[in-house]
């Protein structure tokens, strides 16, 4: 069965870094690149960034360009989210998700099925 597994969450102050990691035992069929979402306490998903698994193309929301870098081990089935000069308004549950690239951007695939079951990132002092 396909899964995928965040983990690397965590609590830090602002300002520190964490590492979330997205591990999958396989991709679905048709799969060629992983998003990364988040959502805080009481606010809709927000994509974050995408990484399309051919080339390392990735695309970034624009408040987190530039302190985020998303970077896959594709021999690993595994996407890795490195979060640095975190900010209290990062605070959310992050969810790693399936897609299909396409215009730059990698588009979640709709279905439980292809999404893990999130990791919380807590940033406050």
């Amino acid at each position: 069965q396909v899964r995928l597994v965040e983990s690397g969450g965590g609590s830090v102050q602002p300002g520190g870094s964490l590492r979330l990691s997205c591990a999958a035992s396989e991709y679905h069929s048709g799969t060629n690149c992983i998003t990364w979402y988040r959502q805080g306490p009481g606010e809709e998903p927000e994509q974050v960034a995408g990484i399309y698994f051919v080339d390392g193309a990735s695309h970034y929301a624009a408040s987190v360009k530039g302190r985020f870098t998303v970077s896959r081990a594709n021999a690993k089935n595994t996407v890795y989210l490195l979060m640095n000069a975190l900010k209290p308004e990062d605070t959310a549950i992050y969810f790693c998700i399936e897609g299909h690239w396409g215009a730059d951007l990698c588009f979640p695939r709709a279905g439980d099925d292809y999404r893990g079951q999130g990791t919380q990132v807590t940033v406050s002092s």
